[in-house]
Parts: structure tokens; sequence; C-alpha cells
């Protein structure tokens, strides 16, 4: 309508304008020559602001931009890490207090997390702080970190207060290991150094030799160099747990702040990683949040957090001696119970002769055993018929994909059309608009001409008239541009809009339809493919379906201007045409030059992908004082498409000059000719100057048309960055027509024969060599073994991420890859090591694990999970905004929402991935009898740390070295296996425990530990 709009008034102005200059001449005011010089001056002048106003849309846009980009730089913090003002102490004893300290998370105000809170943490000594999950320890933290000032109340540090500290050297002065480690998507050493940028290669291998990191790292190929991946993903949870600790340890600090630094660790790694904190921890202030008493046994000061204040504080022994009125007491039976029962359930466990023999004397698992045979001695019904063909299909991927691609790339602009085929009556009515429109400007041309030749009439009477006619005509012309224009504009826009929605869900689709190896990979990090979904569809849509109305209006414009030149003068048409390859000639320089910016999206992704892991992490990045580096490698990040845009515009500079050297060059050389023309006689000047502004106005018609080359390759990049994406061949397609649907019921039989497997990204690291593993349908099996060997793995591989390199997975005695995927994994409920939740409320977080959930169901699942307390405690309740990632829950209340989420899903195989290792001992032990119900009569497959984790396991494997090391039930191995990996694991867990009852019994009785000495014995 805006554009119509504009073409009705300036086809009026001209009309007025016309008749005025027709006024002029009769009157005698001026003559012919000038009168037409002036049209010319117009015109061209109008064309300039024509193509100018087209730009004026993207200052606007930049001022939008301006403005937000300048509302965050002018903000100012309320607490600045560069503010320079803050005083320095010569020295840090480390005395840490808190007094009267209010505080409530900004987000939620009305939550008060703290409430006159007050706590002392003596200089050089370790306090511990325990308590139920969300009662505010690691706010604590947060607060000594200054990363949030409390609303009333005071953090100091030895008696200064921390608002008068610099707060660069204070965050200098602490260390902290986080909960959920905060790795970046570059190298080990990278990720390390953060903690002390200046540090040597020595001094980096001495804190991973010390956090117990060192040995796993020089056994990948790149050792310190490796990439860890997006929030490093290739590394198992211990492992960046450790790296996390070697990061805190390289900055050698006055005061440390571990909020469940060991969670994540085996129990070997734990007291491997536990004696170097304890050796790390001397002299250093420190305060520890657990909610394993084996991890703050060594604390000089426990306090107990209730509600947001502390409800007792004072040493082990003090606490346990107040007995039951005690509420650390409490905890600490808790615990006790929770050990007792998993050494009373494993005992019980060898008078269940079922038990043994499917765990140990089952002839499935004597004749799977990796142990006395070669794996080249498989049977040969150990392969199926897959096997064979897959190999197949793998041996000719080259060809085969090259010729798909060139053939789709030929056909790619059809099939966007394809796509828009729903639209194809917008886009017939929009292409009318666009002919006529185009139709329109051939006309303008001829009319204007037409009038100029008769200025030069002398009969004034007949001069009038005609001038008359054809104002009336531009007049016409004028409304059909209003009503042309406004349909080819709506029309079209329609038809782009449309086709942007269809691509952005088909990319989306391809996306999420690409097994985990893909996701691995560098360049398919989430901030690229997100980039990608946000950019190419755009760049689709702009570039092709924005544009193609320019050209069919344009393409009807040159078509009326060539039929009109060559039926008024041919030979004048003739020399008028044959210029235009000059002009084409320098818009193909154009195109050159755009190809030869690159790929500055691709470019650029990697500076947004690293800003999208510093905003995610920002806590790690303002803990270790990061953001001057950060910012460093987003500019270095950012070097690259600068010089290419530096050259991109030197050349498109140079480009579009030559561009309009040969259009008025092309134009001097029409109007040199028919000046001959007329003066032999040959033509007139009517013909000769109608002919030539036909032709002038379609020439800039070719003109705008080739300028828009860029945008078409643009468009084209995007189309095979699309295509490439939507034409990729999943190697684990999940919903195959032509698989085997899963039954309503499944037995739960789950098997792993003869499996070799390496991660895609590391095909040199074998992760499973030969591995035989069952788990008996309704039955648990439990898997334990050190922190990266391959328990999560086996998880992966039931759920198909990933396909073993040999052997084979079995869920109910048949091959999973027979299975339709998208079936079998409505069978499977997961609970991950680290719980993942969407940026959306509470309930729909739940009600994913199954969409057609009931309010009642899902409030029985969050019951189930001992989260419905908790969630009904926030003052929206069930539709609470958990915040990206989850960000404004506790882990333990992540945890808990993600435990409800797999049980509604109601799934005959359970997979649990250490599910209650981010849960305090009371919501643990109430969240472990949840799971024992839920998991009753189902296949359950635990990964565990702990002995009261895997206390029900029918079945426990001991997974060392890629193969199972041990198998059978918890009296077996210790029977059978006196030394081996689960005997020391239990030994460590039992001597931990040892020590904590000895700690706990010492202030009330002198026996106890010696009947345990005895039991030990």
């Amino acid at each position: 309508m805006g554009l119509g709009a504009t073409y009705f008034v300036v086809f009026c102005c001209y009309a007025l304008l016309l008749w005025y200059g027709g006024y002029l001449v009769r009157h005698r005011y001026t003559n012919g020559g000038l009168a037409i010089a002036t049209m010319f001056a117009v015109m061209i002048g109008g064309l300039g602001i024509g193509q100018a106003i087209p730009s004026m849309g993207a200052f606007a846009k930049a001022k939008v931009a301006a403005a937000k980009i300048f509302r965050i730089i002018d903000h100012k913090p309320a607490i600045d890490r560069n503010i320079e003002s803050g005083i320095e102490l010569e020295a840090v004893t480390g005395l840490v207090e808190l007094k009267n300290v209010d505080f409530a998370y900004p987000s939620r105000p009305d939550i008060r997390i703290l409430n006159n809170f007050s706590l002392n943490v003596p200089a050089g000594k370790t306090i511990a702080l325990v308590g139920s999950s969300g009662s505010g320890k690691s706010t604590v933290v947060s607060l000594i970190e200054r990363f949030y000032d409390p609303n009333s109340g005071q953090v100091l540090l030895d008696g200064h207060g921390i608002k008068t500290l610099k707060l660069r050297w204070l965050r200098q002065q602490i260390g902290l290991v986080s909960q959920e480690p905060a790795l970046f998507a570059t190298t080990i050493k990278e990720n390390i150094l953060l903690g002390r940028p200046d540090a040597d290669q020595v001094e980096i291998e001495e804190a991973a030799r010390v956090a117990n990191a060192h040995s796993f790292i020089i056994k990948l190929p790149d050792g310190f160099d490796t990439q860890v991946g997006e929030r490093g993903l290739q590394l198992s949870g211990g492992q960046k747990q450790r790296i996390a600790i070697a990061r805190a340890m390289l900055k050698n600090p006055a005061i440390l702040l571990l909020d469940e630094a060991t969670s994540a660790l085996d129990s070997e790694s734990e007291k491997l990683v536990q004696e170097a904190l304890d050796r790390f921890m001397i002299g250093r202030t420190t305060l520890v949040i657990a909610h394993r008493l084996s991890t703050i046994r060594k604390a000089d000061l426990v306090a107990v957090l209730q509600q947001g204040s502390v409800s007792e504080i004072g040493t082990h022994d003090e606490l346990i001696a107040k007995g039951e009125n005690g509420v650390y007491a409490k905890l600490i039976r808790m615990q006790e119970m929770a050990h007792e029962t998993a050494l009373n359930n494993a005992r019980k466990s060898s008078a269940r002769p079922s038990s043994a023999r499917n765990s140990v004397s089952s002839p499935i698992i004597a004749r799977n055993s990796s142990y006395g045979r070669s794996p080249y001695s498989r049977r040969l019904s150990d392969f199926s018929t897959s096997d064979f063909s897959l190999s197949l299909d793998a041996s000719f991927p080259n060809y085969r994909l090259e010729k798909l691609a060139f053939k789709e790339q030929a056909s790619s602009f059809w099939r966007l059309a394809k796509m828009n085929s729903p639209e194809w009556v917008y886009a017939l009515v929009g292409s009318i608009g666009s002919v006529i429109c185009g139709s329109l400007s051939a006309f303008f041309a001829y009319v204007l001409s037409a009038v100029l030749s008769i200025y030069y009439n002398p009969n004034h009477a007949y001069m009038s008239r005609e001038i008359a006619k054809y104002c009336y005509l531009l007049i016409g012309l004028s409304s059909a541009a209003l009503i042309f224009n406004t349909l080819q504009h709506s029309f079209w826009d329609i038809v782009g809009e449309n086709l942007t929605k269809r691509v952005r869900e088909k990319m989306l689709t391809a996306v999420l339809k690409n097994e985990m190896a893909w996701f691995d990979q560098e360049e398919n990090e989430s901030a690229r493919i997100a980039a990608r979904l946000a950019l190419d569809a755009n760049n689709v849509r702009s570039a092709i379906g924005d544009r193609i109305s320019v050209i069919v209006q344009n393409t009807a414009l040159m078509l009326v201007a060539c039929t009109a030149g060559f039926v008024l003068q041919w030979r004048l048409a003739l020399v008028l045409i044959a210029v235009f390859p000059l002009v084409v000639a320098a818009t193909v320089l154009q195109m050159f030059m755009n190809g030869f910016s690159g790929d500055l999206e691709a470019a650029h992704s990697k500076a947004t992908q690293l800003a999208g892991e510093a905003i995610a992490n920002v806590r790690t990045v303002a803990a270790f004082n990061s953001e001057a580096k950060i910012v460093g490698l987003f500019s270095s990040n950012l070097e690259t498409p600068l010089r290419r845009c530096f050259w991109k515009g030197q050349i498109a500079g140079s480009g579009f000059g030559i561009a309009q050297f040969s259009l008025y060059a092309s134009y001097a050389l029409g109007l040199w000719y028919a000046s001959w023309l007329v003066k032999h006689g040959i033509s007139d000047f009517s013909n000769t100057i109608r002919v030539f502004m036909v032709l002038m106005v379609s020439a800039n018609g070719a003109a705008e048309t080739l300028t828009l080359a860029p945008d078409f390759i643009k468009g084209g990049r995007a189309m095979r960055s699309v295509f490439d994406l939507l034409d990729r061949k999943t190697e684990i397609e999940p919903d195959d027509p032509d698989a085997t649907p899963v039954p309503d019921c499944l037995r739960g039989e789950v098997e792993l024969k003869h499996v070799d497997f390496s991660y895609p990204t590391r095909p040199d690291v074998s992760i499973f060599r030969d591995l035989n593993l069952r788990a008996r349908a309704g039955k648990i099996l439990a898997l334990v073994g050190p922190s990266g060997c391959g328990k999560s793995s086996v998880i992966a591989l039931i759920q198909r991420f990933y396909e073993p390199s040999s052997g084979r997975v079995m869920i109910d005695g048949k091959d999973i890859r027979k299975y339709n995927l998208k079936s079998l994994r409505k069978h499977i409920a997961v609970v991950p090591q680290e719980p993942c939740l969407f940026a959306t409320t509470i309930y729909e977080n739940i009600a994913y694990g199954n969409e057609s959930a009931t309010e009642a169901e899902i409030i029985e699942a969050a019951t189930l999970a001992n989260a419905d307390k908790f969630i009904s405690s926030l003052p929206d309740g069930y539709k609470t905004f958990v915040g990206e990632r989850g960000v404004q829950l506790s882990g333990g209340q992540k945890q808990r929402v993600a435990i409800a989420r797999a049980l509604i899903r109601k799934a005959e195989l359970m997979l649990l991935d250490e599910a209650t290792s981010a849960l305090d001992a009371e919501s643990e032990r109430s969240v472990q009898e949840a799971l024992d119900r839920a998991c009753s009569g189902k296949t359950t497959i635990v990964v565990a740390h702990r002995l009261s984790t895997i206390r029900n396991a029918h079945v426990i494997a001991v997974i060392d070295d890629g193969k199972v090391a041990e198998q059978g039930s918890h009296s077996h191995l210790l029977k059978n296996y006196p030394d081996g990996s689960y005997a020391r694991m239990i030994q460590l867990q039992r001597f931990t425990h040892s020590q904590v009852v000895g700690m706990t019994s010492g202030s009330s009785s002198s026996t106890r530990p010696k009947d345990d000495g005895e039991k030990e014995g």
C-alpha cells in the first residue's frame, strides 16, 4: 500500500509537471529544450532518491538496535567489577562473616531465601553447610563471591565489608568449584588456565595431578589440547568436575568454596580428590556445601541451614550430642539407616539363590562372557543381515552423496517453489501485480517522452489537447500503480512469510532427527544451529521470495520496453540493447566480489557461540575474573570477518563505480546515435526520444535486477545450507516406517552382546571392547566403576543415541536397530546425571515426559518424586518459570523435577544415571523410596557410585577397561572377588562410613567403634 501510494503521488506530480511545462512553453516562458532538460534532471534525481529510500529502513533498524546496545552499554551494574575505588588488603587471613543477612533473588523478590542469617567462618578453618535442597546453601556462596548483594545485613572479609573491597581483587582471593561444573568449548588446557592465565605447562599439569585429572587427560589422543565440546559434553561428569577442581587449584586462593565438589565422582576418585582437597584446604578458609557426611567428615565446624537461617552450628561431636532433638543428628541417622539397610540387603542377597543364579550362574552370561574366549569366536547367529547391509552402504557413500548433492543443487530453487505450492494462488496474483507494475514503468516512460516531443509542436491548440490527454492517462496509470503495487507486495509477502515458517519448521525437524554424534561435532554446537535456524530461513526468504517479485516486474518491463523500441525505431533499439552487456559485466564483477568475501556468517557464528557460552556460564566467568579473557577471545574471533568485510567494501565500491560508469556511457552512446539518425533523416525526433526514454527506464530496471545478485548469492548459500541440512540422511533414523513397531507392552529384557564402541568424535579412544551385559526383565541392574569407564555410554547405547562399532544391543531378544526408534523410546524413561529443564513452567517440564498426562497425574508424579512440597510452596506453584536450563531452582529441586518427568512416563524400562546425586539425605531417602516403588516390576538400569543407591539391585556389573570386569550380586562379588574393583569400592565407602560412625558415637559410647571394628574384620 505504501509503495503504491508513493507511485500514485509521483505519477500525479509528473502529470502536473508536464501540464505546467506545456503552459510555460505555450506562453514562451521557456522552450522545449529547457523543459526536457528539467524533466531529465527531475527524473534522474527522483530515481536516485528512489534508490536511496530502501536504505532508509536500515537506519530505522540501526536506531532500534543501537538503542538496545546503548541501553546495555550504559547500564550501571549494581555490582561493578571494574570499579577501581575499592581497597585491597595487604594480607588476607581469611575470616569470613555474614551478619544479619536478609536476601531474596531479584527475579523472585517475594521469596525470602535468607532470613536474618548470621555465620562466622574462622580464618584457616573449614566450615560445612548442610541442609535440605533449597535451604540457601549455594546462595551463601553467591553472596561471598558477591554475585549478589544482600537486601540487608553485611558480608565481611577480615572485618571489612566486601562492598568496600575492590571486586576483582576479592574474586582473585576466592576459588570456586560449583555443583554443575561449567566448561567452555575449548581445550582442557584453556579451561584450566581460566584459574590463572599466566600459569605455565608444569603448573597446569601439577594442578591436574593434584585434582586426580592428569591420568585420564594424558590417555586422550590430544592430551591437554583435547577439545571438551560444548559445555564439556565430550567428558564424563566426573572428568568435568576434576577439571573444574584443577582450575580452582591453579588459582591458589586464600578462600575456597566447594559446592558439592565431589558429587559426580566415583568412590575411588572421590577418595583421591578428597585427599587432594584436604591437602589443598590446609591453611585456607574453606566453605564446603555437601549432602553426604563423607564429604564433610573433616570440617572444623558444621552449620545446619533451615528455612534461610542457621538452626544449628558447632563441631560434629557437639551437634551429635544433641541427640534426637538436633536436626544434624537426624540427618546423620538417616544416612546411617540408609547405609545399614544397604548392607543388610546386600547380606540378605546371599540367601536369595535366585539372585545369585540370575547374576552369575546364568548360562547366557557364562556363554557370553568375554573371559577365556577369543572375541573372534562369535557364533554366526550373533550377526544380523542388517550388519552386512549397513557395511555395504558404508562402502560407497561419497559417490552417492556427490551425485545427490549436484542434483539437489540444480533443483533447489524448484524445491523451494514446491514448498510454497500451497500459496500458488497468492504467488499468481502477486506475479500479475508484478507484471502490470513493470509494464506501467514502460508506459510512464512512453507518455513522458511523447509529451516532451509535443513541446516542439508549433500548434499550441494541438499541444494543449495532447498534453491534457497524456496527463489524464498519467493519472490513470497512477491509480493502477496504487492498486497493483498493493497486490504485488501484500501477496508476495504472504508467500515469503509462509516460506520462512515452513523452512524453519523443516530445518528444526531435520536437526532433531539427527543422531547424537552429529551434535558432538564442533560445527553443530547449539549456538551455531540456532544461528542457522534464525539466519538461513530469513536469507532464503529475502533473497528468493522477496526478490522474485522484482525479477518478474523488471522482466515485464524489459519485454514491453524492447517490443515498443523495435516497433518505433529498431536501429536505435538494437544499439541501446547492445550496450546492456556493459551493465551486466559490471554486475557480474559485483557477484564475484560478494563471493570473495567468504562465509561471514560462519565466521561470526563462532564468536556468537563464545558469547552465548560466556553468558550461560556467567558465574564461572565472574568467579575467575575471566571477563577480559572472554572479551579478548571474542575480539580475536571477530578479526577474520572484520578483515573480510574491509576487502568486501573495497571491491564492492569499485564494482558499483564501474556499473554506474557503464550505465551512463551507454546513455551517452544512445543519445549520440539518436542525434545521428535525426540529422540524416532516418528517424524523427518524436520516435527517437520515445525509444530512448523507454529503453533507458528498462536499463535501470535491468540494472536494479542485476544489483540484486549479491542477495541471490547469499540466498543461494542459505539454500545450500538449508538443503544440506534437510537432505542429510541421519545414521540413526528415529521414525523409520519400515521398522518393526514396539509392542504395547515390553517385557524389558536388555542385553548388550559383544559390543565394541568408541565415540565418533574420538574414534581412536575405545570405550568398550567386547562388552557383554544383561539386564533381566523386571530386575534391577546396577552399573558401577570409575569415572569415564563407560557407564553413561551404556545408557546412551540402550537409548540408541549411538550405534556400536560392532556387536548388538537387544531388547526382548530383538536388535534395537529393527525397532521403530520413536516407539521404542516411549517405553524408556531416563533421569540423566545433569537434569535438563526447559525455560518454561515446572508443569510443562513434567508434562514433557507424557504430553497427554492430566494435572492429577502430574501432581501425583511430583509427589512421588518428593517435589510437590517445594513446588507448592512457590508463589506460582506449578506455573513457576524455571528459567534457562532451570537456573531458578537449586540442583536438588531440578533433579526432583527431572525424576517426576521420568515417573509420569510410566515406562517399562527405567534408566537412572546418578538420579539422586544432587539430593540431600532426607530428599534422597524419600526419592529413593519413590524410585523403588516406581521401578517395582520394571527393568531398571542404575548408574551409581554409592552403595545406598544400588542397595536393591539384583545384579551389579563392574565396568572397567571397556569390559564387564565383575558381575553378580553384592555378596557374590565380595565372596568371589575379594580383591576386585567392587570390593575396593565398598571398602572405601565402609572406611569412610566407619570414620563417620566412629566420630558420631565417640561422644556417647566407646563400645560401638569396637563392634564396628569386629564387623569389618
